[in-house]
């Protein structure tokens, strides 16, 4: 019942968030932006927490890492600082999601798909080589963490081959969501603004990082692995 509770207090503030955004209020959005992934990892401890599994520490740094970068972006428009800490500490996140689909991957013994790499770099590709003439200093660090996203994503990508279907719509779509929101996010920034950049952006990364919750939840549950297994 608690975790019933946290879906519909993340949905509520997530829907409080976006309105806020349409309506130009800054005051709604500096408030309801920080609460974003606390909801969602309550829900995670509450609907995770009589299972046992290794996995459970990755998700938790990964979320505490967004929820960081959450807060530095927020001070983005009064020093520039606080954008490349925003992106270090995404990047972090991102890392420890790869971590996780990693030890699935292991643990599953899933076999690499050449073509999937194909599509990811193809899209860093034409990602990067589009940003490219905008992004001045922020070249090393755009790439950087374009490398480590499309990672993630193309790990993300081969959780098809899991026989838990439920729990790879979960990853697939989550990584994809994620994917999409920080692309937005690039173009806004460094090729040319949009008026509905900010609710795309934070639509579709509250959507991803439930997604992929919901896929760890399902996962966990599902399998129920010992540490030493993983």
């Amino acid at each position: 019942m608690k975790r019933f509770y946290f879906v519909c207090l993340f949905f509520a503030v997530l829907a409080i968030h976006l309105i806020g955004i349409v309506i130009h209020n800054d005051l709604v959005t500096l408030i309801t932006k920080p609460l974003l992934i606390p909801c969602v990892t309550a829900f995670f401890i509450s609907a995770s927490l009589f299972t046992l599994s290794p996995l459970k520490r990755y998700i938790i740094a990964a979320l505490f890492f967004s929820w960081a970068g959450d807060i530095l972006l927020m001070f983005q428009a009064n020093q520039s600082a606080f954008f490349i800490g925003g992106l270090i500490a995404f990047l972090i996140a991102h890392i420890f999601y790869i971590i996780f689909f990693y030890r699935i991957w292991i643990a599953q013994q899933l076999k690499m798909r050449p073509l999937l790499l194909l599509l990811v770099v193809i899209f860093y590709a034409a990602l990067i080589g589009f940003l490219l003439p905008h992004l001045g200093t922020m070249l090393v660090p755009v790439l950087m963490y374009g490398f480590v996203i499309s990672t993630m994503l193309w790990f993300a990508l081969h959780m098809y081959l899991l026989r838990y279907k439920v729990a790879a719509a979960h990853f697939i779509s989550g990584a994809l969501l994620f994917v999409i929101s920080d692309s937005v996010l690039a173009i806004n920034k460094f090729y040319q603004a949009f008026p509905a950049a900010s609710f795309i952006i934070m639509l579709t990364y509250a959507l991803a990082q439930w997604q992929l919750i919901r896929g760890a939840v399902v996962y966990i549950a599902e399998t129920a692995l010992a540490p030493k297994k993983q």
